[in-house]
Parts: structure tokens; C-alpha cells; sequence
């Protein structure tokens, strides 16, 4: 496509975004920077219609873009666009002031400051839980039967649950079942649980499976639930106050709003856009889901999704939506760096110790 074809499909798709209307050969002569006449506009026009790239709607002389225009314009424009320093310093101080200690707590944060500054829904997959390691399993007694399990992950998180045994454990029972936990357990990833895993540990057990195998069921249980995608939604407000999208329809995506897991989970590097008369998954056709996914210790560890319509501001979103998925990446991986470092301490402790 000529260069003054591009120019003419950008100004319209622009156009469109900023006013909703279809935009005409007068307006787009008006803000095209290259001087060109309206019949020559008109024609080129014409063109990027036969591509697919833009239609004309019945009634008006104007043109709007296609879904097929969406796409070519942000795969084509968007590099052109990135935040300037001022943009880039606000969300780094954003950062600063999250008081985060675990990282669910980093992304639910990352994903509510998301959703202020581009005043958009914002889905977020966190796929964290899974690359955590058990740091601690403790046992607590609360009363006739009933113990407390604790699970503890490197990654910060904290699950307990309550489990009611057939019989009261002795003080030696629980600090067999304590150290068990620590030589077997401890250091494992939370994803390596496997079913195989847990029944051979249950046998390990001896003379104490009858036992304590409801324990070992319970860590399997919270670890599953820990090692689970966890899905939560930002801004539904923004949706509402959207002159876009009808309440029939808002109220639709909010109530169907967990078919964007599978839209997240297939979200893969770089920015990937779907619109709703593409895909099944989505339950509004003019709306529009554009993705980015961020990685810990170089894999993928979840997804960041802003839903809004299809004439949505793409020379706006996408960086900011770039920018926060990198800023995610960088600070789970500083966090990986630090355990990894102050794991290697007691090492280089004892080291010294023995000179």
C-alpha cells in the first residue's frame, strides 16, 4: 500500500475513533498533512473499501473502518507511539506508592492503577500462584479434632484451611507430621504436586497414614486452588459510563465476564487484539478485548486485558498497556533475583565460618 494510502486509512480510522461519525474525502483533506485532492482522496478511499480495510455505510457519504482496518492500523501505526517520559515517570511513581508484599497483591494493583489511568475495564489473569515454592507447613490445633493447616509459598501467599481428623494428634504426632512437611514438601514448587506425588507421600507416612493423610490431602487441595488461574475485573465502572455499549450489553459482558479467561490464557508476547464478531468467546460483537501478557523467571505469569469497545483509542491504550506489562515483568523478576540472593547468604555465611 502507497504511503499516501496509509496516511488516508490512519486519518479516518482517527477520525472515527474521535467523533464516531463516517468521515468524508472534505474531512480527511482537511487533516490529511499531504496536499491532496478530494477526488484523488475519494478514489484512494474507494480502494482501501475493496481491500476490506474500510465500508461505507448506507446512510452516509462518509466511510467508517472494518475490524480488518482495526487490525491493519495497529499493526501498522501503533510501533510509531510510545509514551513520553512524563507518561512513563507517573506510572513508575504509580509503582512506587503500591505497598505490595506478595505478588497477588502486585498485580491486583497493577490491574485497579491500569484500569484508572486509561479509564477502561481492565481483566486480569494472574498465573503467579503456580511458580510458587512451599517455604512453610505448619499444623495448629483449634479444638477437638480440628487442626489448622498453614501453607506458606515463596511467593508470599498464605492458605490455611481446617481439617477435621478421626482422632485428636498427639504433640508427637504433629511434630512428625511437622518435620515430614519440611524434608518432603518444602522447596517444592506448588505445580509439582502431581496426584502421584501426594498418594506416595501419604504411603511414606508409615504407621501414621490413617492418620495424617487427611493433612497431606488438605496441602494438595490448597495447593491446586494456589497453583489455579485467578481471574478478577477492574473498572466496570468505566463500562457504564461508556456511551459506546448499551446496559443490555454491559450488563452482558459483566455477567460473562469468565469467557475471558480462555481469551487471556491463549494471550501470548507482544499486544494481541480480538473484536466480537471474531470470536464466539465474546458476548458483545462491537466490543473489542486488546491483551498483553507478563512473565516471572521467563514464562509467562498472566495477562493483562483491556475491554472496551471497538472504536477505542488505540494510540492511547496500548502503550500504557505495553508499558505495565513490562513494568510487571521487571518487578516479578527483581523479586526472583532477591530470593534467589538471600537464599545464597547462609551459604556464603557458613563459608566464612569454615575459613
Amino acid at each position: 500500500m502507497e504511503k499516501r494510502s496509509l496516511k488516508i486509512l490512519e486519518t479516518v480510522v482517527d477520525e472515527y475513533i474521535r467523533t464516531g461519525e463516517p468521515v468524508g474525502s472534505k474531512t480527511v483533506q482537511e487533516k490529511l498533512p499531504l496536499k491532496v485532492s478530494s477526488a484523488t482522496i475519494r478514489n484512494e478511499m474507494a480502494m482501501l473499501e475493496q481491500l476490506g480495510y474500510l465500508e461505507h455505510p448506507h446512510t452516509s457519504a462518509g466511510r467508517v473502518p472494518t475490524f480488518s482496518g482495526y487490525r491493519f492500523y495497529i499493526e501498522n501505526f501503533m510501533p510509531e507511539h510510545k509514551l513520553s517520559d512524563d507518561e512513563r515517570n507517573r506510572i513508575d511513581e504509580i509503582f512506587e506508592e503500591i505497598d505490595a508484599d506478595t505478588d497477588d497483591r502486585l498485580i491486583e494493583e497493577a490491574g485497579k492503577a491500569l484500569s484508572e489511568i486509561t479509564k477502561c475495564a481492565i481483566v486480569t489473569a494472574n498465573e503467579t500462584g503456580r511458580f510458587s515454592v512451599i517455604t512453610k507447613v505448619e499444623v495448629i490445633p483449634t479444638g477437638r479434632r480440628m487442626y489448622v493447616l498453614l501453607l506458606v509459598t515463596s511467593g508470599g501467599s498464605i492458605k490455611n484451611r481446617v481439617c477435621r481428623l478421626q482422632f485428636d494428634l498427639t504433640g508427637e504426632q504433629v511434630d512428625f507430621f511437622t518435620r515430614f512437611a519440611d524434608e518432603n514438601l518444602t522447596g517444592l514448587n506448588i505445580d509439582s504436586l502431581s496426584d502421584e506425588l501426594m498418594e506416595s507421600l501419604s504411603a511414606a507416612l508409615g504407621s501414621y497414614m490413617m492418620m495424617l493423610s487427611p493433612l497431606m490431602k488438605g496441602i494438595a487441595e490448597m495447593s491446586a486452588e494456589m497453583a489455579k488461574e485467578q481471574l478478577s475485573v477492574n473498572g466496570e465502572a468505566n463500562l457504564i459510563a461508556c456511551e459506546q455499549f448499551q446496559s443490555h450489553e454491559i450488563a452482558s459482558i459483566l455477567r460473562n465476564r469468565e469467557r475471558f479467561s480462555e481469551i487471556l490464557s491463549g494471550a501470548f508476547s507482544g499486544i494481541n487484539i480480538m473484536f466480537g464478531e471474531e470470536n464466539q468467546t465474546f458476548v458483545v460483537s462491537n466490543s473489542s478485548v486488546i491483551t498483553s501478557s507478563f512473565e516471572k523467571d521467563g514464562h509467562k505469569a498472566g495477562s493483562f486485558g483491556v475491554i472496551g469497545p471497538a472504536r477505542i483509542d488505540y494510540k492511547k491504550i496500548i502503550p500504557y498497556l505495553e508499558y505495565f506489562s513490562d513494568k510487571i515483568t521487571n518487578l516479578l523478576s527483581e523479586d526472583e533475583e532477591e530470593s534467589a540472593f538471600a537464599e545464597s547468604l547462609p551459604a556464603e555465611k557458613e563459608a566464612e565460618d569454615l575459613e
